[in-house]
Order: C-alpha cells, then sequence, then structure tokens
C-alpha cells in the first residue's frame, strides 16, 4: 500500500508505525510552501494521511477534493503516533 503524508517535518515514528499497519510505500510532503497546495496527488496513492497540526486550512480543502475525486481514502490526524494509529484503523481496517 502506497500512503502519502501530507503535513509535518519530522515523520519518521509515524512511518514506523504506518509501515507496522501495511504499507509498502510512504511519500511525504511538508506542505510548508504555498505552492504545494495546488499538486496533485500521485497516481499510485492508496491512502493519504493528513497532519493537521501543521496544514493551512486551503491546503486541507485542496487534498481532502483531490482523494474524494479519486475515492482515496482520507486520514485526518494529529502529528502523533497514537492519533495517527488510531484514526487510521478507524479508515483502513
Amino acid at each position: 500500500m502506497s500512503i502519502l503524508i501530507i503535513g509535518g517535518d519530522r515523520i519518521e515514528p509515524i512511518k514506523a508505525v504506518l509501515y507496522e499497519l501495511g504499507a509498502t510505500k510512504i511519500k511525504h510532503w511538508d506542505a510548508r510552501r504555498q505552492s504545494n497546495d495546488h499538486k496533485n496527488l500521485p497516481m499510485k496513492t492508496d491512502c493519504v494521511v493528513m497532519l493537521t497540526n501543521f496544514l493551512r486550512h486551503n491546503t486541507m480543502i485542496h487534498f481532502k477534493k483531490e482523494a474524494k475525486k479519486r475515492s482515496i481514502p482520507l486520514v485526518c490526524a494529529k502529528r502523533s503516533e497514537s492519533s495517527v494509529y488510531s484514526e487510521y484503523t478507524k479508515i483502513m481496517k
């Protein structure tokens, strides 16, 4: 399963949790630059995880719409391993 994480800086612990839950490939966009707000989701993305503590409102809206258009599951969580684990298991299991 290929996962795109949007937001946050130091996400190694979150990556470890996602790998334990079955992720095979994880890509990370920090979303610090406003130009990232208009990116398209990569074609082979199976799930999008948004770390809401570190995203602007417009960024969240854009990627939420993109994920919905392509029927990609969207997980919104705070930047902690427990929050990501909890929200991910609600959506993906």
